[in-house]
């Protein structure tokens, strides 16, 4: 009775595993966003950049509001300091003039999409064309072409990576979270940076954040005092020859 039952019991983990397989292959040839989660090749972008020097990048995500940015922009004059606006394209019809500005002043700008969707459930020409029209928005304004890319809410999926990747875009993330927008004072915002902070760190922040006016000029000195050189993401991230690790670090090959 037990060899019977044992036996069965084979047959039934034989027939599953059988039926898992089937699934799978299923999955993958009839849906390619569900097939990624069986996917072991995860792709990743970059959240961080392995060095020794301590250079650092800020960078400021600007989709809603104007509120704080001239303000932003003369703090950063002031402290002698280059760093990256991720805009997305209904932010620059709405400030044309301010992109130009932060351009003029000598701020890298990067793609941050056209109307901030979540872009993992976007298809691959659904991606083309975020990019590509506010690509072309900040090309007319500025006259350059935008190579980092930052996707809206941090969402994405190998599709992405890779879509991105072929229009010669760098996929950009963050490794310190300030969490400004929760508006929980500046202190927070300035223990939380100040704490976390390395050689190739880069930093998110919101240019409509609450208290950025606040926070920004006593971060600036905090990193300054601590040695760090804060330049544009550009400058801390490596374009070629590198690898990326599971954590989403890049490093020089």
């Amino acid at each position: 009775m037990k060899k019977y039952l044992f036996k069965k019991i084979n047959i039934i983990i034989l027939f599953s595993i059988i039926l898992l397989v089937l699934s799978i292959i299923f999955i993958k040839s009839s849906d390619p966003n569900i097939a990624e989660v069986f996917s072991t090749d995860k792709k990743l972008p970059i959240y961080g950049v392995d060095r020794d020097d301590k250079k650092v990048a800020i960078s400021f995500d600007a989709a809603w509001g104007d509120e704080f940015t001239k303000e932003i922009l003369d703090i950063l004059d002031e402290n002698n300091i280059k760093t990256t606006f991720f805009l997305v394209e209904f932010w620059v019809d709405k400030y044309p003039e301010l992109v130009k500005e932060i351009d003029k002043r000598g701020h890298e700008i990067g793609n941050h999409s056209s109307s901030h969707p979540y872009m993992s459930e976007l298809s691959e020409k659904q991606i083309v064309e975020e990019l590509k029209k506010t690509e072309e928005k900040i090309h007319k304004l500025t006259g350059k072409t935008t190579v980092l890319f930052r996707p809206p809410y941090g969402d994405y999926n190998n599709r992405l990576i890779e879509v991105s990747n072929k229009n010669n875009y760098h996929v950009i993330q963050w490794s310190i979270d300030s969490l400004d927008w929760k508006e929980k004072g500046v202190q927070p915002v300035v223990d939380r940076v100040i704490k976390d902070i390395n050689s190739g760190s880069i930093i998110l922040f919101h240019n409509n954040a609450k208290y950025v006016t606040g926070y920004l000029p006593i971060i600036l000195k905090e990193l300054k005092e601590k040695g760090y050189e804060i330049v544009p993401i550009s400058e801390v991230i490596y374009k070629k020859d590198y690898y990326i690790d599971h954590r989403g670090i890049q490093y020089k090959k």
